[in-house]
């Protein structure tokens, strides 16, 4: 495990959150260039940083456990998969974590507003605000932070090849995406939410925490936000391939207007099975199969976030 220390720079005033911890995961797209200038960020804004390296998948989780809570904050750098396995834990604690954009989406940083360029992000952080987010809870055991998910968007999680994400980036995800919707792959669905059953086809089901995507580029759905102690189920069921793109048009465009491939449940404990057995992803990680029960945590995640205007 390599151990990095960038020096104070004495003659900045900052928050409180000196020292700081950097768990980097080395093998995230640009990983060394952009830890690099997160260590010469946090030395520019007068904060020292130790950044440690992850070696292996859970490693970060590990790391957080063990040395987390020495620390004002914890900083994550690498993919949407290190920051929750920081997430998850700190869950439950008073020391946030400040999710950096290292990897190739980068949805969770996005999503909290997070400037993509590390010069920024950094301050950003260190000057924003601690605020308590939900997480869901995937049969009874691992956390995730934004989106569950089965089908179209599963199927572009198992569809994007490492080499091709660290290439291309977020493109090689959108390139998945079009293939997974123009496919139409159509299965039945079961959800029970809150003890209320729902039955139809679906092309994709997603257990939503927070709604919008990109940047607020894209929004799954009406209402969706991570801090009210309850999940969001989507069902999309379009009727056609024209219908599918309609619906993704929709979505673009923040239309939620009653429409016959577009059902949304919230709620806090859900149950869905799949004829046939479908893949789940969560966070960006694939998680098994159906069938699967979700629960949310509420308030469990302390997250920095820049400052509003």
């Amino acid at each position: 495990m390599e151990l990095l220390t960038a020096p104070i720079a004495s003659e900045v005033a900052v928050r409180p959150r000196d020292p700081a911890l950097l768990i980097a995961n080395p093998g995230s797209r640009r990983g060394a260039r952009l830890r690099d200038a997160a260590l010469r960020a946090f030395a520019a804004a007068g904060v020292r940083c130790d950044a440690v390296l992850t070696e292996r998948p859970g490693h970060g989780s590990e790391l957080a456990r063990s040395r987390g809570r020495d620390y004002g904050a914890v900083f994550t750098l690498g993919g949407d998969g290190t920051a929750i396995e920081v997430i998850d834990a700190l869950a439950h604690s008073d020391v946030p974590t400040g999710v950096l954009p290292g990897g190739t989406g980068n949805l969770l940083a996005r999503s909290l507003g997070v400037p993509l360029a590390m010069e920024r992000a950094v301050p950003a952080l260190l000057m924003g605000d601690e605020a308590l987010f939900d997480l869901g809870v995937l049969n009874g055991g691992q956390r995730f932070a934004l989106t569950l998910g089965m089908g179209v968007d599963a199927r572009m999680i198992e569809a994007t090849p490492a080499p091709l994400k660290r290439r291309y980036g977020v493109a090689a995800y959108m390139l998945a995406a079009a293939r997974a919707t123009l496919g139409r792959n159509t299965f039945a669905v079961r959800a029970e939410v809150d003890g209320v059953v729902i039955e139809r086809d679906a092309t994709a089901v997603m257990i939503a925490n927070f709604g919008a995507v990109l940047n607020d580029l894209l929004r799954l759905g009406p209402d969706i936000v991570a801090d009210d102690g309850v999940l969001n189920l989507c069902v999309f069921s379009p009727a056609s391939t024209a219908d599918a793109l309609s619906l993704a048009w929709r979505l673009f465009r923040k239309d939620f207007r009653p429409h016959p491939g577009m059902l949304y449940r919230s709620g806090s404990r859900f149950r869905v099975e799949c004829t046939p057995a479908q893949t789940v992803q969560a966070d960006g990680e694939v998680r098994g199969t159906t069938p699967l029960d979700v629960r949310v945590e509420p308030r469990a995640a302390r997250l920095l976030r820049p400052r509003r205007a």
